[in-house]
């Protein structure tokens, strides 16, 4: 599953939640002829990403190109189950990528329109955040 390989920060603040504002980068398809935008904010995780991407290539098998315009860095970090409060922050359990409106995740090419679609629809299934189906231009 993708994680970063090497880290200049081990753990991060939070952020604070951006409800109402859009995406100002990755608006456009820009490598292939299909993609797919997400229309909602939240943090998709490296497990829902590979999820998403095994949905997309069993349905579009060996033709096509997929391209993942996405990659969870921010790691997310966790205590262990019943500990106390106090002693610190919780060491780095999972890395998330946070998704605002507007955001292009995946993109496909070199099949029809169809088919696109479709594996679109089943990759947007896998995550969480409500997603739409672009052509470029």
């Amino acid at each position: 599953m993708l994680a970063p390989k090497k880290v200049k920060y081990r753990k991060w603040q939070k952020g604070r939640s951006r409800k109402r504002t859009v995406e100002t980068r990755g608006l456009k398809v820009s490598f292939g002829q299909y993609g797919l935008r997400a229309e909602s904010a939240a943090w998709i995780n490296s497990r829902q990403i590979e999820a998403a991407r095994k949905a997309l290539t069993r349905y579009i098998q060996k033709t096509g190109k997929l391209w993942i315009r996405i990659f969870p860095d921010k790691p997310i970090t966790r205590r262990p189950p019943e500990v106390t409060m106090g002693g610190g922050k919780g060491a780095p359990d999972h890395y998330v990528f946070p998704v605002r409106p507007g955001r292009v995740l995946f993109e496909i090419d070199g099949v029809t329109e169809e088919s696109a679609r479709e594996a679109m629809r089943r990759a947007g299934a896998k995550l969480p955040v409500k997603t739409k189906f672009v052509i470029r231009g």
